[in-house]
């Protein structure tokens, strides 16, 4: 092989190099120059691009190389990561990447020209990918050879699952605490160090299994067990040994993926065997996780075009090789979509609610049917509280209901009840439904297929069902079409929903713009109460009323229609076209719902306010962009519902969390699990962390760094993180003052050596920024509340977290009516103390775990300090003595090529 023809180019916040023979740093306008004329080595193109101002970069990712190579396969996508993956030395210093990604590119192509793992597939694949003119194309076409044989096509390499007879109902059984001890006890191991608050926390979980003595009574146990408890095999003793026993399946549902894969991780204990261990434990997410075959077959058969269709290629490369077809958090990179910016991933998964079942030539390999069916018939499924209440409200899986729930991360089941319960009728919504009832439009791409399309035969077959298929289309025109935004923005709205937009709009600029005034995120959201509407608003909620009454109508009487065609059984309905109707008569249910909601929402205008919901008017906008607006209901109490759906039919339910009470007493957590809507109390179980926070952490309170001094407050960031090493988890409560630190930092820490990533800014996943974060000591990460709840890195990685002001929850319509109803200041300080503890917890997850915490603002009440654990050193003092201290007490990591001298 010849000598590689294309230089390499880097970009960093410490500068730009550019390597072929060696390696020289040109100027900006240079770089920009030479990567226009010549095609360049890089490593994630969208960040080097952001790096160096150049939207129009293009060049040979390395990242696609790997991704085409190594599907299914994990990598940090840093030059780092890519010296782990191929098995070489990491570069020392950021002059020598340039260098490095050449090198990495010959050791990636050179494992292309012999045989490795993923190698069936690759061949074909790549004369696709050679006619989309991928870029790497003409460099892999000498070295990966023609097979003997054809390749098999993806589709008929997948594997099919097969039914089986339904599982009995679970036996009624009890178990005996020594028994949940001594399954403890083999998942821990002998050696393992003795955990008391463990063997507790086993003991008061089994009190959730017990048998439910009456209907609508489940055996609740509401369990806080601090960080470093060991919650996670805490309950899978009692949870796995029910199942054995009982011969059912225990759900156990969190709140974030960390958690999820963490879970999966930790069930190898339970079935060391893998074979074993993937017929007794499932993961379970929503079906838009998951690669949907149909959509994926279109985008290969030439519905997608340009980048987008080489992302196709790739994502089916992935397809062939996937534990489990989860697009979002599963084994597909979570850097690879954002390579492709907005060219189509998410039309790669069933985000419409469009599947046809059975009707889909695929349905015998579909991932999401073969996760369901696993799951009927596994011990333990872990899915995640969106699921499960999906599951419970309007879920085809009725015969599989599961009996026995954990739910862990059980703090934000408040949150993930209040998006499931919530209604929100805007323009993205019912432009999404009209699409779905009426199918593509004039100029449409895609497989996108309506009503009339998804049901033929039946229509065919049944007149009532054909005349409520026509009906329903009819009623869907009146529903925003497109342009919908830019007509209600101009005033000339078109049909009677897009009138009642207008009037929304109109009301929110007249009463929200005075949100505007001071606040830090100008330029953001607007809403106002719907308690005063004015005339025009009255005046347009009527016709659109009658519009979504016209079109509810029919939605209803085909599925009426749809379930008398499934009791009359015609010849021409076999198994598959059974499925397929079933599946029909469910979505249309969800849809029916949906548009009752809405009709509620919209009939409310004008008349006396339900006592249970909270209802606004709100105009979506970013940077002062609008983007969607509409009307938007949410229960004053989520967890009523949830309480209603999941709670009450289950048999038990475990919830748990290291910050359950909120910064209250059990009361709370009563009040923020559903259990207060329950007859029957529920078991109450507390254990503190076992950790020596006196030891291992302090708190510092910064007072002089003055409020809206952004200056100050990146000074302050920059000293922090220099001081600390980096290993520095950044948090913010506004976006605007994260991307106005983060610009005025980044340069200086890179002089220092030290990375420095953020969201918002980055254009990366949160959770590839995550492993970034933590496979590097010297980095940091700024982030806002996704960072502040989602974040597991034990380790000398994260030693600092910094927050630049206290957690006061963002004033809204629907915060002020909690507020009124939960007690005023006392639910606000619930909030940030459960906020400031979420933020405290990442930051000691293992028993030799050191760090920092350090808040910025002179202004933090000292009724809020008990956020924090008993005995951590809680002191009030100036930026210059928390530098002092944080230098003292966490020495930084030393980077390869850099003179420890020097960094100190």
């Amino acid at each position: 092989m010849t000598a590689l023809p294309y230089p390499a180019l880097h970009v960093s916040h410490g500068g730009i190099w550019v390597a072929a023979d060696t390696t020289r740093s040109p100027s900006r306008g240079e770089a920009i120059r030479m990567a226009a004329d010549t095609p360049m080595i890089l490593l994630n193109a969208p960040l080097v691009a952001q790096r160096l101002g150049y939207a129009e970069l293009s060049g040979l990712d390395l990242l696609e190389l790997f991704a085409f190579l190594y599907p299914a396969r994990f990598m940090v996508p840093t030059a780092r990561g890519l010296a782990a993956a191929t098995g070489l030395a990491p570069p020392g210093r950021d002059a020598d990447v340039a260098a490095f990604l050449r090198v990495a590119t010959e050791r990636l192509l050179a494992a292309a020209s012999g045989d490795w793992p993923e190698r069936e597939g690759a061949w074909t694949s790549l004369q696709t990918l050679a006619r989309l003119r991928w870029s790497w194309a003409p460099l892999l076409a000498g070295r990966i050879a023609k097979p003997e044989k054809g390749e098999a096509f993806l589709f008929t390499r997948l594997p099919e699952w097969s039914d089986t007879a339904p599982r009995p109902a679970p036996r009624t059984v009890t178990l005996n605490p020594g028994e949940a001890r001594s399954r403890l006890a083999l998942l821990t191991g002998e050696q393992a160090e003795q955990r008391p608050g463990q063997r507790a926390f086993a003991d008061a979980a089994c009190a959730a299994f017990a048998p439910r003595d009456r209907r609508d009574a489940p055996q609740l146990v509401l369990a806080e067990a601090g960080t470093g408890i060991g919650k996670t095999l805490g309950y899978l003793a009692p949870a796995s040994l029910w199942a054995q026993r009982a011969g059912g399946a225990v759900w156990v549902s969190t709140f974030t993926k960390t958690l999820q894969r963490q879970l999966a991780q930790e069930t190898q204990r339970l079935f060391p065997d893998p074979a074993i261990r993937r017929a007794k434990v499932v993961t379970r997410k929503g079906r838009e996780n998951y690669a949907c075959l149909l959509n994926l077959e279109d985008a290969l058969q030439g519905g997608f075009a340009g980048r987008a269709a080489i992302l196709a290629q790739l994502v089916a490369r992935w397809a062939g090789y996937t534990a489990d077809g989860d697009m979002v958090g599963g084994d597909l990179p979570g850097w690879l979509p954002t390579l492709f910016r907005r060219s189509g991933a998410t039309a790669l998964t069933d985000r419409r609610g469009e599947c046809v079942y059975a009707g889909c030539p695929h349905y015998r390999k579909c991932f999401i049917e073969r996760a369901a069916r696993a799951s009927a018939d596994a011990d333990i499924v872990i899915a995640n509280h969106a699921l499960v209440m999906v599951n419970a409200a309007r879920g085809r899986e009725v015969a599989n209901r599961p009996t026995r729930y954990v739910f862990d991360e059980g703090h934000h089941l408040f949150d993930a009840a209040d998006t499931m319960f919530g209604v929100a009728l805007t323009g993205a919504e019912t432009i999404e439904l009209r699409r779905w009832v009426m199918g593509p439009e004039a100029n449409a791409r895609g497989r996108r297929r309506g009503l009339a399309a998804r049901l033929s035969d039946v229509a065919s077959y049944d007149a009532g069902g054909a005349e409520a298929i026509n009906a329903a289309a009819r009623a869907a025109q009146a529903l925003p079409g497109e342009g919908w935004l830019q007509r209600v923005g101009e005033g000339a709205p078109f049909g009677p929903i897009e009138a009642l937009f207008a009037a929304v709009r109109g009301l929110v600029y007249a009463r929200g713009g005075q949100q505007e005034s001071g606040r830090d995120d100008a330029g953001y959201g607007l809403e106002t109460d719907l308690a005063e509407p004015d005339a025009a608003l009255i005046e347009a909620a009527d016709p659109a009323a009658a519009a979504l009454a016209a079109l509810h109508q029919p939605l209803v009487a085909l599925g009426r229609r749809l379930e008398a065609v499934l009791e009359e059984g015609p010849d021409w309905m076999d198994g598959p076209a059974r499925a397929r109707i079933e599946g029909a008569v469910a979505a249309l249910g969800w849809r029916a719902a949906l548009v009752a909601a809405w009709l509620a929402l919209v009939s409310r205008i004008g008349a006396p306010a339900d006592p249970d919901f909270v209802d606004w008017l709100a105009v979506d906008r970013v940077e002062g962009r609008e983007y969607d607006l509409g009307l938007h209901r949410r229960w004053l109490d989520p967890t009523k519902p949830f309480a209603e759906t999941v709670l009450k039919p289950a048999h038990g339910a475990l919830v748990t969390s290291a910050t359950l009470t909120a910064g209250g007493g059990w009361d709370v957590a009563a009040a923020r699990t559903g259990a207060s809507h329950l007859p029957v109390p529920p078991v109450h179980f507390e254990a503190p962390s076992p950790f020596d926070y006196a030891q291992a952490a302090q708190v510092m309170i910064v007072t002089d760094v003055k409020r809206g001094d952004t200056a100050a407050l990146a000074n302050a960031y920059a000293r922090l993180i220099v001081a600390a090493g980096g290993g520095t988890l950044g948090l913010f409560t506004a976006i605007r003052r994260l991307r106005a630190v983060h610009a005025r930092i980044a340069d200086r820490l890179a002089r220092e050596g030290l990375a420095l990533h953020a969201q918002h800014v980055d254009p990366i996943d949160t959770g590839t920024l995550v492993d970034i974060f933590r496979d590097d000591a010297r980095a940091s990460l700024l982030g806002t509340d996704a960072l502040r709840d989602g974040v597991d890195v034990p380790g000398h990685s994260l030693r600092l977290v910094v927050l630049e002001g206290v957690p006061w929850a963002k004033p809204s319509v629907l915060h002020a009516a909690r507020r009124l109803a939960g007690g005023e200041a006392a639910y606000d300080d619930r909030i940030v103390r459960a906020r400031l503890a979420q933020a405290f917890g990442r930051l000691i997850r293992r028993s030799d775990d050191r760090g920092d915490f350090v808040l910025l603002s002179a202004a933090m009440p000292s009724r809020l300090l008990s956020a924090f654990p008993t005995g951590v050193p809680i002191a009030r003092i100036t930026l210059d003595e928390a530098v002092a201290r944080v230098q003292s007490r966490l020495p930084s990591v030393t980077p390869l090529g850099h003179d420890a001298n020097a960094t100190a």
